[in-house]
């Protein structure tokens, strides 16, 4: 029966077995996934504890000067970077190929010198050209200004007296036919001929009679105005073909540094920055070093300790022992809200050869406006003896323990005092822990 059938189809056949290849496939995939997720966690876990950041005391370094008649306490140490205060990119005004770059990284140049030079046989050919379209319409507004000549003038005057003596011939010829015509010995198209002659000459003399008086007057003066401005506008093609063949040599535009070659010879240079790899924007960056800034981003809560023209000492992670008087010369008029810091910048009074841009730099401000640059041995820094270790103390700097080794000068009351290594205002790691490394992340224990 055909339900009978259709209840054979829907029954299970126990007897027929799973493929053992399939279930071995998916073993494999599982046992896969579990290895990968054990080495994904062993991985993230190894990480956190790699960048897990120690919980350290933090001292705030105190340094006072004793130098003159007051006292300079230093109230705030930052961190920056020194930059020029004025970096100069300098550009080509003219489309071109360098022909030749006469200055390397580091060639110190005047104002004025030639730095680069653009092949420049197109302006050449350009400015040729202008000066001949100038010197066309010259002579044209000067044969203007001149009027006819006594010979062109001549020449219309005898012109017209020929046509007069034409005319009067025809008169002649004209009355003699029509009296022939009129005795009947002529036949009437003789004297049409003769009249049509007439007013042919007739015409032709008015006509040299107006252009001979045009000759005899001279050009109109609307004539001469309009030739005075087609000399005034190729004077002005002559001066600018002139201006682009002078920028094809470019100069420096001031007295300083070269900071960056940014063109080799047969480069193309363009007059706007088209990318790395197509033509350049600029030849050469330069900056005068003796004009150098700090660049600081303090944070919101040091920036009530700091105030305009305020004074500090500038040392550099390079040259430690050397100082600087610095005073803040710019502070930013708006707030960084994601670092929650206000950028300043101190000017360094008197930089040398020393300092350069990108360096790092500290700088110490003074509570007082004018500070001790020399005053490394009229300060007094003085830190407990835990933070020391082996002549070593770690400092705290962008959320990372920086080592740096200091010189003892003997005990005070309230530690150890610091002949060098410490100027005042740094984060000091109080008991730092026994396997604290150099770079290792650390944050401040919480009181």
């Amino acid at each position: 029966m055909p339900m009978e059938t259709e209840l054979k189809r829907l029954r299970i056949d126990r007897a027929r077995k799973e493929s053992p290849r399939g279930s071995g496939r998916s073993r494999r995939w599982v046992i896969g996934g579990i290895v990968l997720l054990l080495i994904a966690g062993a991985a993230l876990y190894g990480y956190s504890l790699l960048n897990r950041a120690a919980e350290v005391e933090i001292h705030r370094v105190r340094a006072e000067a004793t130098g003159g008649s007051h006292a300079n306490t230093i109230v705030l140490n930052a961190t920056g970077y020194i930059v020029a205060a004025h970096k100069i990119q300098v550009a080509s005004k003219v489309l071109g190929r360098v022909a030749w770059i006469g200055v390397d990284k580091g060639d110190k140049v005047r104002e004025g010198q030639v730095i680069v030079r653009l092949e420049d046989d197109e302006y050449r050919a350009q400015l040729q050209q202008a000066r001949g379209q100038l010197a066309a319409l010259d002579a044209r507004l000067r044969e203007l200004l001149n009027g006819s000549r006594p010979e062109e003038i001549e020449r219309a005057r005898a012109e017209v007296e020929e046509a007069r003596a034409d005319l009067a011939n025809a008169r002649i010829t004209l009355d003699r036919n029509s009296k022939l015509v009129g005795a009947g010995v002529l036949a009437r198209q003789t004297l049409d001929d003769a009249s049509a002659a007439y007013d042919a000459r007739a015409a032709r003399v008015a006509a040299l009679e107006k252009a001979y008086e045009l000759v005899r007057i001279g050009p109109r003066q609307e004539e001469i105005a309009a030739a005075r401005g087609q000399v005034e506008q190729a004077r002005g093609a002559v001066a600018f073909a002139e201006t682009q063949l002078e920028n094809t040599v470019i100069r420096a535009p001031v007295t300083g540094t070269i900071l960056e070659r940014a063109v080799e010879k047969g480069e193309f240079v363009t007059t706007s920055f088209v990318g790395e790899r197509g033509a350049k924007g600029y030849v050469v960056s330069l900056a005068d070093l003796r004009d150098l800034e700090v660049e600081l981003d303090i944070s919101q809560n040091d920036f009530a300790k700091l105030g305009p023209r305020q004074r500090g000492i500038v040392t550099t992670d390079a040259f430690p022992d050397r100082k600087y008087e610095g005073i803040i010369d710019e502070i930013s008029p708006e707030a960084n809200r994601q670092k929650a810091t206000v950028q300043i910048k101190v000017k360094v009074l008197e930089p040398d050869d020393y300092l350069r841009p990108e360096m790092n730099a500290s700088v110490a401000f003074y509570s007082e406006e004018k500070a001790e640059p020399d005053g490394a041995t009229a300060r007094t820094v003085v830190i407990p003896p835990s933070a020391i270790r082996d002549n070593t103390v770690f400092v705290v700097l962008d959320g990372k323990a920086v080592r740096r080794t200091v010189k003892p000068a003997g005990t005070a009351p309230q530690g150890v005092r610091i002949a060098e290594g410490l100027i005042g205002g740094e984060d000091l790691i109080i008991n730092p822990p026994a396997d604290l490394q150099d770079g290792d992340p650390v944050k401040e224990r919480k009181k």
